[in-house]
């Protein structure tokens, strides 16, 4: 049976369509990788009503083609995007999505061979035709639950990126962003934003870039700090780096990394009591409290 070749498959969704629903909604009710924790009953039988209802009217409109790209399954398409993505948020795995579609082929193969009786030639088009049209929609299930994961994942990425990059208020004109992982560039990016935010917000002199919390530096690490500290000084502020343990010492030194006019002290509050001194402050120990 090829693509565009007469199916009965339409006359078959409409005049068994109830059976084909209470065997598709029980076979899904009785798997017992089904998550009745994450999805009621309701919603599954809701859920295959209305794939069946498009199924069959794509099919009315398109045939058996090709179910990925013909404008006849769009909106089938549609359905199971919305399905995929909902249950990747609500915790379903890849298979336990793509089942969904593909636990429909055992009680649909049954009506059509109710349907074409002792024509086993049309039996066996048939059932190859809506097999080969199941696995498509089944596999189009997968790949939208993998890209709803991605971008889920690279919005967390984001987030993630935002949080680590806090820039705390030390003093009056004083600011301190704390650097933990490693500096690439789309890290850089983020600090470069959230430090230059915080400069114009607070009008603050002095930033200190602590790098304490970063496991190595290399050259190309060297080169996010230098263009994080001219942006800051861009913007009116001075740059202070602690953190320089001395391994990270002898690194630079290795690489030949040319810091500049940088200020960089081994510890945050060596860095803190400079930017204390340039602001024009001084800490003195006074007699405890009694």
């Amino acid at each position: 049976m090829s693509a565009q070749a007469a199916t009965r498959l339409p006359e078959i969704l409409e005049r068994d369509e109830s059976t084909i629903l209470a065997e598709w909604t029980r076979l899904q009710q009785a798997n017992t990788g089904r998550r009745r924790d994450l999805i009621s009953d309701r919603d599954l039988e809701r859920q295959s009503r209305e794939f069946l209802q498009l199924l069959r009217e794509a099919v009315q409109r398109g045939g058996l083609g090709d179910a990925n790209t013909a404008a006849a399954f769009e909106r089938v398409r549609e359905m199971l995007g919305e399905v995929s993505r909902s249950r990747g948020l609500q915790g379903f795995t890849p298979s336990e999505t793509a089942s969904f579609v593909f636990s429909l082929k055992e009680p649909l193969f049954a009506r059509i061979r109710e349907a074409y009786g002792k024509d086993a030639e049309g039996q066996l088009q048939e059932i190859r035709g809506a097999n080969q049209l199941l696995d498509h929609l089944g596999l189009f299930t997968t790949e939208v639950y993998q890209k709803g994961r991605e971008e889920v994942i690279l919005r967390q990425q984001s987030d993630m990126l935002e949080l680590s990059t806090p820039v705390v208020k030390l003093w009056d004109g004083v600011l301190a962003l704390p650097m933990i992982g490693t500096l690439d560039s789309a890290r850089t990016q983020v600090v470069m934003e959230t430090l230059l935010q915080r400069i114009v917000d607070t009008g603050a002199e002095v930033a200190i870039l602590d790098i304490t919390g970063v496991p190595t530096v290399d050259t190309l690490t060297a080169q996010h700090l230098i263009k994080t500290v001219t942006a800051a000084r861009l913007m009116g502020a001075d740059c202070i780096i602690s953190g320089i343990r001395p391994q990270i010492a002898q690194t630079i030194v290795h690489l030949g990394v040319n810091l500049g006019d940088v200020t960089t002290k081994a510890t945050l509050a060596d860095a803190f009591a400079v930017a204390l001194a340039r602001r024009g402050l001084v800490v003195q120990r006074t007699a405890p409290r009694r």
